[in-house]
């Protein structure tokens, strides 16, 4: 498989919003409208039709997005999980591990069993262990993993069975095999993402086809199911995280001060 068979030759690309002042966390509603952060402002920005308007103000430094199985808004902040309900009051669902206060969270996924899996930098200043943790879908808190050194982005493979981490200190993405609990086994590295560019791998997506969508350096780096590099869409900005538009269909790209959308000729894998 070539690029060129996953998005077409040129890519089409298109820069949606800008004038933010770092985006992140792009996530496609079932309703028609998208989300994403706004880091520097500590705010969720809601685009729809193209107007763009604040959903949350005081957001607690959200980063990664994403949505659950009923279409409730499920936010990495700056020290917690939450979850928005319908009408609109905050739950957190994940603040503290053994006594220490999680802190650097980054991003998250939701998975079909309805447990989810989220990456921490660190989980607190007692333990200073950075960390890939999951909520059960009876609600406690275990960790999944601390194979990764900085893990950033977390995504899921279509089928469900397999978890990939961008590991942003030595620039690589792992996966990892997920047993029926949803416990996490058999990590390795399926990817690196080193270039000429300084920076490493941030958020990432992945499609119906197996391949791996990574917010990187100098632009989204695209690699088929076996890990090998197809290629990387360059960007005038440094990407932070990816989502699927509507129907999980094309890519939306937050980097620095906007929001990019990318064609593609494939289908995004379904969390929610």
């Amino acid at each position: 498989m070539s690029l060129d068979l996953v998005m077409g030759s040129p890519p089409k690309i298109d820069r949606v919003v800008t004038r933010f002042t770092s985006t992140g966390g792009p996530v496609f509603s079932r309703r028609g409208y998208l989300l994403f952060s706004d880091g520097g402002a500590n705010r969720i920005m809601r685009l729809e039709d193209g107007n763009v308007k604040p959903f949350r103000e005081n957001s607690n430094g959200a980063r990664g997005l994403t949505f659950d199985h009923q279409g409730r808004l499920l936010t990495c902040e700056r020290d917690r999980v939450t979850r928005t309900e319908k009408d609109g009051n905050i739950t957190v669902l994940a603040s503290a591990f053994e006594g220490a206060r999680l802190t650097g969270l980054n991003d998250l996924v939701y998975a079909i069993d309805g447990s989810i899996y989220f990456s921490a930098m660190q989980a607190g200043s007692e333990t200073r262990s950075a960390a890939v943790y999951q909520i059960t879908r009876k609600g406690e808190l275990r960790v999944a993993s601390r194979e990764c050194v900085r893990p950033n982005g977390v995504a899921l493979a279509a089928n469900q069975q397999k978890l990939y981490v961008a590991d942003g200190d030595p620039r690589n993405v792992r996966v990892f095999e997920i047993r029926g609990d949803g416990s996490l086994r058999n990590g390795r590295i399926f990817s690196e993402v080193k270039g000429d560019v300084a920076g490493g791998p941030n958020g990432l997506k992945t499609d119906e086809s197996g391949n791996v969508w990574v917010a990187g350096p100098g632009g989204i780096w695209v690699f088929d199911v076996a890990g090998k590099h197809l290629g990387t869409v360059s960007l005038p900005e440094t990407p932070s995280n990816c989502g699927w538009g509507a129907g999980f269909r094309n890519l939306y790209v937050t980097a620095g001060a906007s929001v990019h959308r990318i064609e593609t000729k494939v289908n995004g894998t379904r969390t929610y």
